[in-house]
This record gives C-alpha cells, sequence and structure tokens, in this order.
C-alpha cells in the first residue's frame, strides 16, 4: 500500500469546504462562513453557556479547555484526516502574561492560548486558517520582566509587538499570510466595528483581505452603510428582554436627544449625572449614549447598561434589546442564545459581525476556487481606477505581507 506524502493528501482534498471553529463562541464567525458557502463541522468552547447556545441551534460541539483538547479528538469527531479540512479558524485571546528571567514577558502570546491555536493548525493542516482578534494586537508590545536580582539594573524593554510573533510562529508553519483591520460597517454590517484579522494560506495561494462592499457615500443604496433603523426599527413595539436602567439613570437618558449622549444633558445636571466620571479624563462618549436610527450603531459591547458604555434604543429610555443586538450582529432570528441575560449579551456583543464573516470566507473561496482577479492584457483608465482602488483599500483594511 503507499504511503502518500502530505502534499499528495493536501491535493486528494482540494473540493474540501469543511471547516473546524475554534473559540466559536456564539458562532457570528461560523454562519457569517456558511453564508459563503462553507461547511462549519464542529465548534469549540470553553464558556459553558456559548457551549449551551451552539447544541440549542443544532451545532456539533466540543466544549471544554482547549489546552487539553488533542487535535486528534478534533480529526476523529469530525471524520476528517490530516490535511483534509479548508479551514481552521477562531479568535484565540491572547492576553497579557507576566513571567521573569529570560523568557520574553506581559503581553506575550507564547503564554495564552494563541499557541494552542497554532498546536491545532500545526498537527492538522488545514488548507486556510482564518485568525481574529482586536485591533489593539497590531500595536501591542511584548516586553522583557527582568529578575528580582537584575530589576536595580535592568528597566523593562520592548521586544517588538505581539504581531510579530504571532506572524513568526505562523512562518514557521510554512503559512503565508495577509492580515489588516476591517471596519464591519464596510461589509454591510450597521455598525462600526474594527477587527484584526489574519489568513493564511498553507499552498501559498494568492489570498486577499476582503474588499469592502459598502460605503458611505454611493448612488445605489444597496451599497451604502446599513443603519440601526434598518435592522431595528420593526422591533419597538416588541423588543423583547433587555437589562433596564435604574431610576436616576433612566430619568437623565431621557433629557438626551436621539444620537446624543451626556454632553447633550442640561449644563446644570452634568455634574450630578455624570458622578465621579464628570471631573475624570477622556472623551466619555458611551455615557448616556443614545443610538440614531439614521446611522450604523457604534461598536457592539458586552453590554449596554454599563454607565460608561452605555447602547441605549434611539426612541424609547432603556438599553438595546438582546432582540436588537443580535440584529445589530445580524444573527438571524430564529438564533437561540442561552444562559442569563448577561450571558446572552456577552455572547452577542464578543461575535464576529456576520456581514463581515461572510466577507472573510467569500474572498478566501474565491481564492481557492482563483476567481478573485480579472485577467487582462491592458487596464483601461488606470489612473482613475487605481484611485477607486486605493480609496476601497484605505476605507476597510490596512494589509501587511
Amino acid at each position: 500500500m503507499k504511503n502518500f506524502s502530505l502534499e499528495e493528501i493536501c491535493e486528494k482534498y482540494k473540493a474540501n469546504r469543511d471547516v473546524i471553529s475554534l473559540f466559536s463562541g456564539a458562532m457570528g464567525l461560523d454562519i457569517g462562513l456558511g453564508k459563503a458557502g462553507l461547511n462549519v463541522v464542529i465548534g469549540q468552547d470553553s464558556e459553558p453557556s456559548c457551549v449551551e447556545t451552539m447544541e440549542a441551534n443544532g451545532h456539533n460541539v466540543l466544549g471544554g479547555d482547549i489546552r487539553e483538547i488533542k487535535p486528534e479528538t478534533l480529526l476523529e469527531l469530525t471524520g476528517l484526516h490530516i490535511g483534509e479540512p479548508f479551514m481552521i479558524c477562531g479568535g484565540p485571546p491572547c492576553q497579557p502574561f507576566s513571567t521573569a528571567g529570560k523568557r520574553l514577558g506581559i503581553n506575550d502570546p507564547r503564554g495564552s492560548l494563541f499557541m494552542d491555536f497554532i498546536r491545532m493548525i500545526d498537527y492538522i493542516r488545514p488548507r486556510f486558517f482564518v485568525m481574529e482578534n482586536v485591533k489593539g494586537i497590531v500595536s501591542s508590545p511584548l516586553k522583557h520582566v527582568p529578575t528580582k536580582e537584575r530589576v536595580k539594573n535592568d528597566s523593562e524593554q520592548k521586544l517588538g509587538t505581539v504581531l510579530d510573533v504571532i506572524l513568526s510562529e505562523f512562518n514557521k508553519l510554512g503559512y503565508k499570510t495577509v492580515y489588516g483591520i476591517l471596519d464591519a460597517v464596510n461589509y454591510g454590517v450597521p455598525q462600526f466595528r474594527e477587527r484584526f484579522v489574519l489568513i493564511g494560506s498553507r499552498d501559498n495561494e494568492d489570498i486577499f483581505l476582503p474588499i469592502p462592499t459598502h460605503f458611505q457615500m454611493h448612488q445605489n443604496p444597496d451599497y451604502r452603510w446599513k443603519t440601526v433603523g434598518e435592522v431595528i426599527k420593526d422591533l419597538e413595539s416588541d423588543p423583547g428582554e433587555y437589562t433596564p436602567l435604574s431610576g436616576d439613570r433612566k430619568k437623565y437618558l431621557h433629557m438626551v436627544p436621539e444620537g446624543g449622549n451626556w454632553r447633550d444633558l442640561p449644563q446644570e445636571i452634568i455634574p450630578v449625572a455624570m458622578g465621579g466620571a464628570y471631573d475624570s479624563g477622556g472623551g466619555k462618549v458611551g455615557f448616556y449614549r443614545r443610538l440614531s436610527y439614521s446611522q450604523p450603531s457604534p461598536t457592539i459591547t458586552t453590554s449596554p447598561a454599563q454607565k460608561a458604555t452605555m447602547l441605549c434604543h434611539p426612541k424609547q429610555d432603556r438599553p438595546l434589546s438582546i432582540k436588537e443586538y443580535a440584529r445589530i450582529q445580524q444573527f438571524p432570528d430564529d438564533w437561540k442564545f442561552t444562559g442569563t441575560i448577561s450571558a446572552q449579551y456577552r455572547q452577542i456583543g464578543n461575535a464576529v459581525p456576520i456581514g463581515l464573516a461572510e466577507a472573510i470566507g467569500r474572498a478566501i473561496i474565491s481564492t481557492a476556487n482563483k476567481t478573485s482577479t480579472i485577467e487582462t492584457k491592458r487596464f483601461r483608465g488606470t489612473s482613475v481606477h487605481n484611485k477607486i482602488k486605493n480609496a476601497m483599500e484605505l476605507g476597510g483594511s490596512s494589509y501587511g505581507d
């Protein structure tokens, strides 16, 4: 019986479109990839409420700490083989940690769950991977933390960025990568939400970040930014569950006009309404923030009722409801969220907007199918078209090698 090389195995599975999802949460990324035409065969998360949500929606789930999960187990549960999966996707937390000696110190992703994401890719060898994270990961510095013996003579030393380590690790695996910051509003999501997206190709294919599809100004309304009113206005009479505001907060919010915040309160009331935050620095834009039906939403957080990060209804004196949160993140109306109200808000707030996820999936599929580019011998109107292309890229992403 012939022993096939990894290259031959990978070639054999070129038509595969199966996806393994890690750190899946409420499956926003997975739903979007599914809409693009991919097949998410299993999800994974350590948070019980997220696992319950995936199960409630009929998905194959592996619950538990990823540090205790073997890649062989994922393959056994899906019936897939090494080199067969089309993609592994997920948003591994790259939280800081602290150590001493010669090791890299705080903000080192080698001490985070990121390395377990790497471990799965290294063993399973998917054709592509997608990693998403907060945009701050691009500039988050690595630091060397000195030992107690050296602390008097050795101050913290900067050692590049978290992104440097991430790219280095994927380079060691032999994956070609492209990365950037994508704003969901440019992909048909009714929300300003910037996320770091990294796409990798095992086979050195011509991957690219998805080109923006929606713009602040466009002659066709179908391609303009989507607004809050377009997705939640019909829920005014039936908003569903939400966390109510306390009496005083509701009283002050009542004075804020649509699209306003604490700055729109009567001047004599502001110090009392803001409390200790009144003398603090920063813009404080989230205090008593009321959304506007005619604009995209600010970034959805994990709770719309916190004093500093309020996301309140454009017309009614309350935070956005679970239903409205889900609509802004583009979850289907029949998607079931489990757990307490706060757990549901957290699941939705942490999710990748579905429109952004679908755009990512379509970009990768077009790469796989070799349909992303129209080849021409002559490019007429080069200067005009380059200006359009540059404007699109500036509006939607920043690219890396």
